[in-house]
């Protein structure tokens, strides 16, 4: 029998030994991948925990206050915000919590019926959620560029029923009828199976939503680019009517042409340029509403449109970056629509500090105090300033205070800025 050779042996040995140092860090490589996947999951459940916590709690604070505050539900632009926390506090509280669980555990569980469900809930709260925005910026338009002295008699409340109404049974037809009457898969039941094979799960355990092109086309149009075209138009009139105001403000005053006189004279200038930063700031807050609502929403409809024409080439790792980046907008609604209101802050301070008096609206301006700068600011500039500055002389009270109470339901539609 032959035996191996010295050098043989040797050779055996460090292939042996090398095989081995290989396996080993194959296996603290696999360590450090496994690691690193439960920190990312771990960092991912922390961050999407957080936009579900923020979001339930400015939701349910906006609910909260118009409940408590009896002034708040005199106007009736706050129904449309509080309609509207309603909606994103939906999102928050069916929607968010089962997408968050299917990315973290990259698994679906709750089987293929509530997978439409979940699905069909999704596009109907989102949705409603824009339609209350393009509601919100309507109403504001009616206020203040088109019948604004005859606004509460305009909007009435069976118009604000019809357009709260509307918010919530349009999206129903692009949401529940045709997902559960699978209308949306029409023509794909193909490349369904094929994303749910390549998923490695069943109809139960995965939950895939595609959309043909039709179905694409029609609830983009409906959910997101229509509500944009008329948000876009209602305040680029907005943002002209303040913009033109500040610069006849600015030119009365630069010009000394004052309406009035006598003690009235002194509180000109003061109310002139309240007025003004009221303008300037309306302008402002009108740009970060529709800047963080295209930033939020654009991303997702378009990728929703473009992907069923290039074959679903979109990764999903990008679709459910837009999807979140669009949840995150029912969070910003809030801050945007009533914190940035002064009477919902003062209802909000109520609240959080258990009913504090000092808190109370001891801060609402007087209509007596008709020569306050406080008074033309908190009812609005944006449509009060001009028309005040031209009133006669002789009846700039009288006639100042009675549009000052039959404006402040109307103005008050544009005081969140």
């Amino acid at each position: 029998m032959a035996t191996a050779s010295p050098q043989h042996l040797l050779d055996d040995i460090i292939k042996t030994g090398q095989q081995h140092q290989h396996h080993q860090q194959q296996k603290e490589q696999e360590v450090e991948e496994e690691f690193l996947s439960s920190l990312e999951t771990i960092v991912l459940t922390i961050f999407l925990s957080i936009i579900i916590i923020m979001t339930v709690f400015g939701n349910l604070l906006v609910m909260v206050a118009l409940c408590k505050d009896r002034q708040l539900r005199k106007k009736k632009t706050n129904y449309f915000i509080v309609s509207l926390a309603f909606a994103d506090l939906l999102v928050a509280v069916v929607v968010m919590p089962f997408a968050a669980i299917e990315l973290t555990t990259g698994q679906w569980r709750y089987g293929a019926i509530f997978c439409l469900i979940r699905t069909s809930l999704d596009v109907l709260l989102t949705t409603a959620s824009i339609l209350h925005l393009c509601c919100i910026a309507l109403d504001r338009y009616y206020a203040i560029c088109c019948q604004p002295l005859v606004y509460r008699h305009k909007m009435t409340p069976v118009r604000v029923a019809l357009m709260l109404s509307s918010c919530w049974l349009i999206p129903t037809f692009i949401s529940f009828l045709p997902i559960m009457q699978s209308w949306n898969a029409i023509g794909i039941e193909d490349i369904i199976e094929e994303r749910r094979a390549l998923t490695g799960g069943s109809n139960d355990t995965s939950c895939v939503f595609l959309v043909n092109q039709p179905y694409a086309l029609i609830c983009s149009a409906v959910a997101f680019y229509v509500p944009l075209a008329l948000m876009v138009l209602a305040y680029q009139r907005i943002y002209v009517t303040a913009m033109t105001h500040a610069r006849q403000i600015e030119t009365l005053q630069r010009a000394g042409s004052a309406p009035v006189t006598g003690s009235t004279q002194v509180a000109t200038a003061p109310m002139a340029n309240s007025r003004m930063r009221v303008e300037t700031k309306a302008a402002k807050t009108l740009a970060v509403i529709m800047g963080c609502f295209c930033l939020c929403w654009a991303p997702f409809f378009i990728t929703n449109i473009v992907d069923p024409f290039i074959h679903y080439s979109v990764p999903w790792q990008l679709w459910t970056a837009w999807l979140w980046l669009g949840y995150i907008n029912s969070g910003l609604n809030p801050f945007l629509y009533a914190f940035l209101n002064r009477a919902f802050r003062r209802a909000f301070l109520v609240i959080l500090c258990c009913g504090d008096e000092r808190y109370a609206r001891q801060g609402s301006c007087s209509y007596r105090q008709t020569y306050r700068p406080c008074s033309a600011a908190s009812v609005n500039g944006t449509s009060m300033a001009l028309r005040l500055s031209f009133l006669p002389n002789r009846s700039y009270s009288d006639n100042g205070q009675t549009i000052l109470a039959n404006e402040q339901e109307s103005q008050d539609s544009v005081a969140h800025q």
